[in-house]
């Protein structure tokens, strides 16, 4: 048995006494790295000490310690110490100040509203590009005068490149003022509005038609009773952005914010309105304009205007629909006679959106069409009222509107007309 010990003993592994170097290595290593962190942290926090020594006023006093077995204290000598003592009162009142202007400027500043932090940051943006504006040099000042010049003779040709790429510039408005359009001819007048119409933001071409297209128009049909064929197919280009349309040339007319005359003419309204009839505008523009139309304050021109919106057959949202209905009522009490186009544009309201309309919103235009009437026209629009669904009701089979009721056709058997036949 003990042989079998002592060979068991021969065969197990045995274990070094002494460790590896490379574990020796790395222990030494770390306790570098820890006392050379411990140097480093007692070093920074003897400086944040020695800092906080320095700011704080209290800081050259030497403490008093009080041992517990140190039972017979001198008072007097501290007192002497107080009466020794002079605090800097003045500096730490003015440290506190300081303190609480800091803290009220923080709840000022967080207090402040963001549209207000907003309208400061473009009030100093556009100060800023005020100031950078780019200025013209007088070699660019004389190009577009001799561009101006070439304008007002161009009726046929290429136009130049300089003034090609003007809807790119920055300085456009002002080299468009240079170039004088009031002098341009009605051609150019056209292509002008072609390229500003199809590479100009709706924007920039909405300030193009209401400086510069708009009075040119108006002044051509107040002067010559008519509208020159080439402003009139400029005018239809211009409804390629139809949001710059509506703003430029649409609401400036009804809202009487031109120069030329302080009304729309019913010639002019005629002219443009022929445009709205035949280019076709999107629904959701179409839509905006008749909010607009619908507030702006009333013109005949206006109804005239609503009258051929409404006749494109959009299906209106009903946003739109309530505020041009919202409008007609406005004439409830009016003690006004409301010419022929505002019943005809009314009557266009209830012929194409009668199953839109809410039953109290029929029941407005019965009372408002009992106070404004008309001998020709008011029976249609009650007519259309009582023969007609409200919005939202589905739609009835065995119902048949009155409109719709056919007399039965009498015949004469005595009377038939001659029947030709075929000769044999």
């Amino acid at each position: 048995m003990e042989v079998a010990k002592k060979k068991n003993r021969l065969l197990r592994k045995q274990k070094p006494f002494l460790k590896p170097s490379s574990c020796i290595s790395k222990k030494r290593f770390r306790s570098d790295m820890s006392s050379k962190i411990l140097r480093e942290a007692l070093i920074q926090q003897k400086e944040i000490e020695d800092e906080a020594r320095k700011e704080d006023p209290f800081s050259s006093i030497p403490e008093i310690g009080v041992s517990d077995d140190d039972s017979d204290f001198d008072d007097e000598y501290v007192d002497s110490l107080d009466a020794g003592f002079v605090p800097e009162t003045d500096e730490i009142q003015d440290y506190n100040d300081y303190e609480v202007e800091m803290e009220m400027l923080e709840q000022f500043e967080s207090s402040m509203l963001l549209s207000e932090r907003i309208v400061n940051k473009i009030e100093k943006a556009e100060k800023v590009s005020a100031e950078q504006k780019p200025q013209m040099d007088n070699r660019l000042v004389d190009i577009y005068k001799g561009i101006g010049e070439y304008l007002s003779r161009y009726t046929s040709g290429k136009l130049p490149k300089a003034f090609l790429s003007l809807p790119s510039k920055p300085y456009w408005e002002d080299a468009l003022y240079l170039t004088e359009p009031k002098k341009w001819s009605a051609y150019a007048m056209w292509q002008a509005t072609n390229i500003f119409a199809s590479n100009m933001s709706p924007k920039r071409a909405q300030r193009f038609y209401s400086s510069v297209l708009l009075r040119r128009v108006r002044e051509d049909i107040r002067k010559n009773k008519r509208l020159h064929f080439d402003l009139y197919r400029a005018l239809k280009k211009s409804v390629y952005k139809p949001q710059a349309f509506n703003k430029g040339i649409l609401f400036p007319l009804c809202k009487n914010l031109d120069y030329i005359s302080g009304t729309c003419t019913l010639r002019e309204a005629v002219i443009i309105g022929s445009i709205i009839q035949k280019v076709s505008i999107p629904a959701d523009h179409s839509s905006a304009a008749l909010m607009q139309l619908a507030e702006i304050e009333y013109c005949g021109t206006t109804s005239y205007f609503i009258k051929l919106l409404l006749d494109k057959k959009y299906a209106l949202p009903y946003r739109a629909l309530d505020a041009v209905v919202a409008h007609f009522m406005r004439f409830v009490e009016d003690s006004r006679v409301m010419p022929v186009i505002w019943h005809q544009s009314l009557l266009t309201l209830v012929q194409r959106n009668k199953y839109e309309l809410t039953k109290e919103d029929k029941e407005n235009i019965e009372r408002l069409i009992q106070h404004q009437k008309h001998h020709m026209v008011t029976e249609d629009i009650r007519r259309e009222l009582q023969n007609s669904r409200n919005r939202g009701e589905k739609k009835d089979p065995t119902f048949i509107p009155s409109s719709y009721h056919q007399k039965p056709i009498e015949e004469d058997r005595f009377n038939y007309p001659i029947v030709p036949m075929e000769e044999e």
